[in-house]
């Protein structure tokens, strides 16, 4: 069955759609949440927060979004909500500091994907460095870098202008090229 069926279907109150639809996105939800909260707990309630909210306002869903686009818009409202709870300080947010965009760390970072990264010393000190990402550049960097969303998705969902989100992209490669860089000196 089609998607834009399965949506009428569940805006009528079909349970069995709103199921396959829950089974259709909850792992790529999952493992979207758990990218930006880094917690599983924290994902799950996400997750779990984001189908409730689809389920409240489904009806109101228009389709002039894929459903994915709305659903990761609604997620990353959640963990926007989630990290504010949390203290304000465990967050570093990228600033201008020259040195952060210096030419020694403008390799292209889209060159090593995140997926294909097989050391496991490398990894291991790329997510510390994400850990350390504010929640709104980590979602940015997540939707545009790992989730490969476009720059125009990613503003879509995040409700930023392209710029903004560009802008974003910039200083969270910017910081974790800075940050692996460090690691690599000591």
């Amino acid at each position: 069955m089609s998607e834009e069926k399965l949506i009428e279907l569940a805006k009528t109150g079909d349970r069995d759609a709103l199921r396959d639809l829950v089974k259709k996105y909850e792992k790529t939800l999952y493992s979207f949440a758990f990218k930006i909260c880094r917690n599983r707990e924290k994902a799950e309630n996400v997750m779990q927060e984001t189908f409730l909210s689809m389920l409240r306002s489904l009806k109101g869903f228009d389709g002039n979004s894929k459903l994915s686009t709305w659903l990761y818009r609604i997620s990353v409202n959640h963990c926007l909500m989630s990290a504010r709870k949390a203290k304000k300080d465990m967050f570093v947010e990228p600033d201008d500091d020259e040195e952060l965009f210096s030419e020694r760390h403008a390799a292209d970072w889209s060159t090593i994907p995140y997926k294909s990264v097989e050391n496991q010393e490398l990894r291991e000190i790329l997510d510390r460095s994400i850990d350390k990402l504010a929640p709104e550049y980590r979602i940015v960097f997540t939707l545009r870098d790992v989730q490969q969303l476009s720059t125009e998705e990613t503003a879509g969902i995040t409700g930023l202008s392209v710029p903004a989100v560009k802008s974003r992209l910039h200083r969270a490669r910017a910081f974790l090229r800075n940050e692996i860089s460090k690691e690599f000196q000591r």
